[in-house]
């Protein structure tokens, strides 16, 4: 391989003794392609297979940890026992080529359409509504809180006995964790809602459930991460202010890592700092010593890969679209092959790549999500 390339695929341990064999990462993406009941398809199998080759540590999509958590039909589910057996398969088919599997684990909350979950009920921190949509969610009652924390627990518990490396905490996108963490969505005044303190108490709550499961049921080092959403756009929402507070909690709590989910590695701050530097140099000064960070967002060749690792704020990049677009992404650049890596897709790219029509779908009418050639030759 070109020597220049050399830090990318450098080993990397984690201080619970877990080590990878490189810098990169398979990001979480969502690829809907499992069976109605949240089982795996073979379709699924063949990607993750494709896209876990040569990375040093690959994440799923989200798996929901009870069944009103479900988001999509086609997704995968570890909220019950007898999704032992596929998950197993899964982990396997992922760590064929050395990498270590990590399995996501979330609950959707008011982003659940109701024709997926039982009797239609979603339920969030408050009787906020999704935007755009008429559905409003039921607010949580205390009990119920504590049972999908402790539903967080048995998919960790499940995870380990399925044979993954480690758990993913789901606290990004907008999901049931951040529900409870922004302002926005958590209007509540009880022990779960109010100031930013108890806004966390949710998020802290899964961290240590999930965390106490791994200590009693993983037999070796088994890695717990987070992963978040730096900001909100809507006001009142989660500001960069409140993201450093959770960061520094998180921090605290032991985690193996945290992974900031960002369409740009770049991006700057929107609101509640005044700090013209981006949003992982402000996480990383403020963590990077107690935890390390994954950088994702709009990395698509091997320099783009380079110059985030050699920022020194992020000790693992993550690939999402890249790894999408070209899944020989990794070989190709141990190889030497880095100039035939693929940083765009064309509109008869999808049976080639393995891609789910749903995926496919949302890939081809999301403008500016993916580089597609053929569009970009059209206009």
């Amino acid at each position: 391989m070109n020597p220049k390339y050399q830090p990318l695929m450098e080993p990397y341990r984690f201080k619970n003794g877990v080590e990878v064999n490189n810098r990169l990462v398979l990001a979480p993406m969502t690829i809907a392609s499992s069976q109605q009941e949240g089982k795996l398809s073979d379709e699924e199998l063949a990607y993750y297979e494709s896209r876990s080759n040569g990375v040093g540590m690959a994440v799923t999509g989200s798996a929901y940890v009870t069944p009103s958590g479900k988001v999509f039909d086609g997704e995968l589910g570890v909220d019950h026992d007898d999704k032992i057996p596929t998950l197993r398969t899964l982990a396997a088919t992922m760590k064929k080529s050395g990498a270590k599997a990590i399995l996501q684990i979330f609950h959707g909350g008011r982003e659940c359409p109701p024709e997926v979950v039982p009797n239609g009920e979603i339920v969030s921190a408050s009787a906020i509504a999704k935007e755009g949509a008429s559905a409003i969610p039921r607010a949580l009652e205390d009990q119920e809180i504590a049972e999908i924390v402790r539903a967080f627990g048995a998919a960790t518990r499940r995870a380990i006995e399925a044979g993954f490396d480690g758990v993913e905490i789901h606290g990004a996108n907008r999901f049931l964790i951040q529900q409870f963490f922004s302002p926005f969505t958590n209007r509540r005044d009880d022990r779960w809602g109010g100031s930013i303190d108890k806004r966390m108490a949710f998020p802290l709550a899964v961290v240590d459930e999930v965390r106490k499961a791994a200590a009693e049921h993983a037999k070796g080092p088994f890695l717990v991460g987070y992963r978040f959403s730096p900001e909100e756009e809507m006001t009142p929402g989660i500001t960069m202010a409140d993201t450093l507070k959770l960061a520094d909690s998180l921090a605290d709590k032991g985690l193996d890592y945290l992974h900031v989910s960002l369409m740009d590695f770049w991006s700057k701050p929107r609101r509640g700092v005044e700090d013209t530097r981006s949003r992982m140099e402000l996480i990383h000064e403020l963590v990077g010593g107690r935890v390390p960070v994954i950088g994702v967002g709009s990395i698509r060749t091997p320099d783009e890969a380079l110059r985030a690792l050699q920022s020194g704020i992020a000790p693992l990049i993550a690939l999402g679209r890249a790894l999408i677009i070209d899944p020989d992404w990794v070989r190709k650049l141990a190889q030497g092959q880095e100039g035939e890596i693929r940083t765009e897709i064309t509109l008869n790219d999808r049976d080639r790549l393995g891609i789910s029509d749903s995926l496919w779908q949302q890939i081809v009418h999301t403008p500016g999500w993916f580089p597609i050639a053929d569009r970009a030759e059209r206009q």
